[in-house]
């Protein structure tokens, strides 16, 4: 279990401006606390940058031995020498030495990736590898080879028996034993792209801050006076250093990691395209959830009036209209203040060897066809059996039909949502698609599943108090294991290779800007007189227009 002093705090004990951008940085790669000062590489210009985590007054302190840093990635100090790996080899020079005078420490076969120090050994991680090597410091000789994590780019940093791990591809923080490799628990960051880690030990709260720095290309207008139009849409690369605060429960099997309080808003925009008439209507559309990464603080009408009912253990707001008409006119819905976090479940398969009964009340509502899910068709049958193979582990069947979907699938949008066995077949399918093929293969494979949503916040975390607006609802799923309860698994966001590898980021995890509301009841419907109206008595979409929005307020510790 982690101990205290690497709980998070709150960022109201933090600097001053808890997120760092150091003066003429381009791309991080790096960064290592050193005697209450932060050292950052940034390998594009290579710059060695000093800088001060209160003030931020940045300086280059290898100002005539910048060329021998470009290309450099992982940034270690300890016993005031400075070590940094660059492309095969590791390198170490004294901190205070105004040349920089470098000495080689090994040559690898693969491409390294990061460093860390630890008293008297050296760890070396490798992407290419795929593996994290332990040598001894003193006569440069290979101890022992750590299995990496995850499949992206790693940096490290020591933490007492700890090695932590960052990971570019899979926008993670893994918790290992730094004598065995063996993962405690893992985080996720709030934006993609970490690219180094380290821990910042605060005097003023005696408490261990970790610190991630990121990379990241942003699209801007760009003013071009010599373009016509003068504005063009161009990229440019975003760098910075924010603390990551997180929270583990060992006991629940995860942890939870930076946390926004945001505002929501779900209004329809009543504007019927037909004419209509509906007599003794309820418009019924479901709140916010209350989870582990997500707590509703207040919720409030729009336009509207609502009375709130209890569904299947969801809260769902009911607007009533006596009439309604092509000719009326109005807006309502729903505000929520939320507070939402990083969440990443950790579970092996060995804790699912032996897992108790499936409740029979779960069999009746999760594993059958209830969904237009073509679980009766050939070619579904047939990907229910080929994805598990011969596999038994409950959570290494859920895996394998996870990467079976995604080798078979690909991301792409279209106007309306084809049944499991057409989308298949095609091999492109969006969210839902993806929600709906998955949703049959585990179904069919005993698994008890539900699609859950809705919406994603825009995920501009440094961006406050400014209006920020979906462009896509979206949808996503939860399986169930026996004796531990329901987690969450991305819909198709980790499918960004074709053949893999698929990074594990969202497999039991959800990023801080997942909205989660109607689990297991539907988001919206129709109702008269207890009878829900289906769609081809009448459609949502030809009555009203949604308007979605999301402010972001405040930073908040789990």
């Amino acid at each position: 279990m982690i101990s205290d002093t690497l709980l998070s705090v709150s960022p109201q004990q933090q600097f001053n401006v808890a997120t760092i951008r150091p003066i003429a940085a381009s791309e991080i790669h790096g960064i290592a606390f050193y005697n209450n000062k932060l050292y950052a590489l940034d390998n594009r210009n290579g710059y060695l940058l000093e800088v001060d985590p209160i003030t931020h007054n940045t300086k280059v302190i290898n100002s005539n031995n910048w060329e021998e840093f470009i290309g450099a990635t992982g940034l270690a100090i300890a016993d005031n020498q400075l070590w940094f790996t660059s492309r095969y080899s590791v390198y170490y020079c004294n901190l205070d030495d105004p040349n920089f005078n470098c000495t080689l420490f090994v040559r690898l076969s693969d491409p390294v990736n990061g460093v860390a120090i630890y008293k008297s050994t050296v760890y070396i991680s490798s992407q290419k590898a795929g593996t994290i090597s332990v040598f001894n410091r003193e006569n440069a000789q290979e101890i022992t080879r750590l299995y990496a994590p995850g499949i992206g780019v790693e940096n490290i940093t020591i933490k007492g028996e700890e090695l932590w791990v960052s990971d570019t591809l899979e926008q993670s923080v893994y918790c290992l034993d730094r004598a065995t490799g063996k993962q405690k628990f893992s985080l996720l960051t709030p934006f993609e792209c970490p690219t180094g880690i380290s821990f910042y030990h605060d005097p003023n709260s005696d408490q261990e801050i970790l610190y991630v720095s990121y990379v990241n290309h942003e699209p801007y207008i760009r003013d071009n006076p010599n373009a016509d139009p003068n504005h063009e849409l161009l990229y440019r690369i975003e760098t910075f250093i924010h603390p990551l605060y997180f929270r583990y429960y060992p006991d629940d099997h995860y942890a939870l990691s930076n946390g926004y309080l945001v505002e929501m808003s779900y209004v329809e925009e009543l504007a019927p395209l037909d004419p209509i008439e509906l007599n003794n209507l309820e418009w019924r559309i479901a709140l916010p959830a209350e989870t582990h990464r997500q707590k509703v603080r207040k919720v409030e009408a729009i336009g509207r009036p609502f009375t709130e009912i209890i569904e299947n253990g969801q809260r769902v707001a009911v607007f009533k209209f006596d009439t309604l008409t092509e000719n009326t006119r109005c807006i309502f819905g729903w505000k929520a203040l939320i507070e939402v976090w990083g969440i990443k479940y950790n579970l092996s398969p060995r804790d699912c060897e032996t897992v108790p009964e499936m409740p029979s009340e779960y069999s009746d509502r999760y594993l059958v066809d209830n969904d237009n899910l073509a679980m009766d068709t050939e070619i579904i049958q047939r990907a229910a059996a080929e994805a598990v193979g011969r596999e038994t582990n409950l959570l290494r069947k859920i895996y394998s039909i996870r990467n079976y979907v995604y080798d078979r699938l690909s991301y792409g949008i279209k106007p309306h949502i084809d049944t499991p066995d057409i989308a298949l077949r095609r091999g492109v399918g969006s969210c839902g698609e993806y929600v709906g093929v998955l949703l049959a293969l585990f179904r069919l494979n005993g698994i008890a599943c539900r699609t859950v949503g809705r919406y994603k916040c825009p995920a501009s975390a440094l961006v406050r108090h400014l209006p920020l607006k979906p462009d896509y609802n979206h949808v996503w799923l939860e399986f169930y294991i026996p004796g531990i309860g329901w987690l969450p698994m991305e819909s198709n966001p980790d499918d960004i290779y074709e053949g893999g590898p698929y990074p594990t980021r969202f497999f039991m995890g959800l990023a801080w800007y997942h909205a989660e509301m109607s689990k297991g009841v539907p988001f919206e419907r129709l109702m008269i007189d207890g009878v829900v109206l289906n769609k081809q008595q009448v459609s949502i979409g030809n009555l009203a227009i949604n308007h979605v929005q999301f402010t972001i307020l405040e930073e908040c510790s789990p």
